[in-house]
């Protein structure tokens, strides 16, 4: 049986565009099998795309010390919708952050806790300046949920 992938990632910038592809690039590694991975930016994302998959992964860079607000978005067309519909989907999240990334955590890990969806790992901050490795990060994190969703841990 395939298992869906969601990613939902708000990437405005080259670089952020690279760490959403890396993502969606390590989740369709070679040895991962049955897991099909779907990719939209927020705001082509709804309730519906969540309904249809079996994990998350959200991506956002940080904005004013928060998430964008076009993940703001998705969350505000998609909170009530979900909110006794995915109890306990397996999520995760990236931010690239300027800074520390702190508030975008805070702020996505309450949407997150409302929903009562279940991290599958803790949230990937890619803070400061840019970095290459970031790109491999991504990967893993990509990677990581797609094995948990194909293995049944997620």
């Amino acid at each position: 049986m395939t298992r869906r992938l969601l990613i939902v990632a708000h990437a405005p910038s080259p670089n952020t565009r690279r760490l959403c592809d890396a993502v969606a690039r390590g989740a369709d590694h070679d040895e991962i099998e049955d897991i099909a991975v779907i990719v939209k930016p927020p705001l082509e994302a709804g309730p519906d795309d969540v309904l249809d998959c079996d994990a998350i992964i959200l991506g956002t860079p940080e904005n004013l010390g928060t998430m964008s607000g076009a993940l703001k978005d998705f969350f505000d067309r998609s909170y009530y919708p979900l909110l006794d519909a995915r109890q306990g989907l397996p999520c995760a999240l990236y931010v690239r952050a300027g800074r520390d990334g702190t508030g975008t955590r805070r702020a996505v890990e309450s949407i997150v806790s409302g929903l009562r969806w279940q991290w599958a790992q803790p949230p990937l901050i890619l803070q400061g300046e840019w970095q290459e490795r970031f790109v491999e990060q991504a990967g893993e994190l990509g990677l990581y949920m797609a094995a948990a969703l194909d293995n049944g841990i997620a």
